[in-house]
């Protein structure tokens, strides 16, 4: 079923119930009547490319369908969380929104949703109605909270950033200012001068020690090297470099996509996901996907195996840290922090699921051509 975190969950899967393939069959219909209302409801979306308004909507509309079949539901439930915390983190990385214009256009989605249902003939019962509005509450909550945290975290970059560029004027001043107290005849000036020094020095201080409080670990945008290629290819390369190494089951789906991105850099990020699910997951096959959505590429690694406690799912991003279900030394080092700089870089998202049912899948989500996008804001 981790079909719906790319966007591709089947009106025809045999296991959904009549309501969510109803639900999926009409989910062009939603979505495009979806954008539409956003760009002329909310202003800053008004001039954002169709790749980045979309962001990660159409996995978002297929695990919300998914609620409507019983057996899915706590599958789909946890999705949505994940879902919900990158459609926030994205929308701050990679527009011009404040919070309420995140708020505003979840709301719209939930008004745009129920109206082309009703309009492509599946009305809602009652308790799925309630159902549904329920989730995209929880979703609207979830999303502008990731907004305000990667929002902050990005000011602080900013704030870093421009800290650390001070203090060569800054330097620069202090020792003018010094050259001008050892060397002028008027005793003023250097009464003058020494004034500036003692301040330039305090400047200096409080410069460093907001520095020190500050983790600043990146220097600069996320370097990429954006050219021509075809996906479809990094996945049959990483998938024959891990077969060579590995006695391993890897199931290839794979379609041509041809677009623009940084080719290592991409090849690293699906390597580091296909490695952690050989070295995380069960002896099932592992499971290595490429599709497409308007103007936007997943690539999907799905593995069985002990799943990720939701408590998890954002720590396990961040550098050197791990999921507290792996047993002592088991880290996930610097792997999915990377995985996640490289969507972000190229304007893109990382999703997550993961349950004991339905196994664990992470999904590098991205613009079909990045050119740009590239060296966009990263919050990882």
């Amino acid at each position: 079923m981790n079909a719906n975190l790319t966007g591709h969950l089947s009106p025809d899967h045999p296991d959904l119930s009549p309501a969510t393939r109803a639900m999926l069959a009409l989910r062009a219909q939603v979505l495009e009547a979806w954008m539409a209302n956003v760009r002329h409801a909310v202003l800053q979306a008004r001039e954002l490319t169709l790749p980045i308004l979309a962001n990660t909507l159409p996995a978002y509309f297929d695990t919300l369908a998914a609620m409507l079949t019983p057996g899915f539901a706590v599958h789909a439930h946890n999705a949505l969380g994940s879902l919900a915390s990158e459609h926030g983190g994205e929308r701050a990385r990679m527009t011009v929104y404040d919070s309420t214009a995140v708020i505003h256009e979840l709301q719209i989605f939930r008004d745009t949703l129920f109206a082309e249902l009703e309009r492509g003939g599946m009305p809602l019962a009652d308790e799925q109605r309630v159902l549904l509005s329920g989730q995209i509450d929880s979703t609207i909550r979830e999303s502008a909270n990731a907004f305000a945290l990667v929002q902050a975290a990005l000011r602080e970059q900013y704030v870093a950033a421009v800290a650390h560029d001070l203090r060569t004027p800054l330097s620069t001043a202090q020792m003018a200012a010094q050259m001008i107290e050892h060397t002028s005849g008027d005793e003023t000036v250097r009464r003058y001068a020494a004034k500036i020094v003692a301040s330039t020095q305090r400047i200096d201080a409080m410069t460093r020690e907001m520095l020190d409080r500050i983790s600043f670990t990146k220097a600069g945008p996320f370097p990429l090297t954006i050219a021509p290629f075809d996906m479809a290819d990094v996945a049959r390369e990483v998938a024959q470099y891990a077969q060579s190494f590995h006695s391993l089951e890897l199931e290839l789906e794979v379609e041509p996509v041809a677009g623009w991105w940084c080719r290592e850099s991409m090849r690293r990020a699906v390597e580091n996901l296909v490695n952690n699910a050989i070295k995380y997951g069960s002896s099932d096959p592992i499971r290595l996907a490429v599709t497409t959505t308007p103007e936007r590429v997943q690539v999907l690694v799905h593995n069985k195996g002990a799943p990720i406690a939701p408590e998890d799912s954002e720590s396990i991003f961040q550098l050197y840290r791990r999921a507290g279900s792996h047993g002592p030394g088991e880290g996930w080092g610097v792997g999915l922090s990377f995985v996640r700089r490289v969507a972000e870089a190229h304007g893109g998202s990382v999703l997550m699921s993961s349950s004991a049912e339905e196994g664990t899948s992470f999904v590098v989500d991205v613009p079909v051509d990045a050119r740009q996008f590239a060296g966009a804001p990263t919050a990882a």
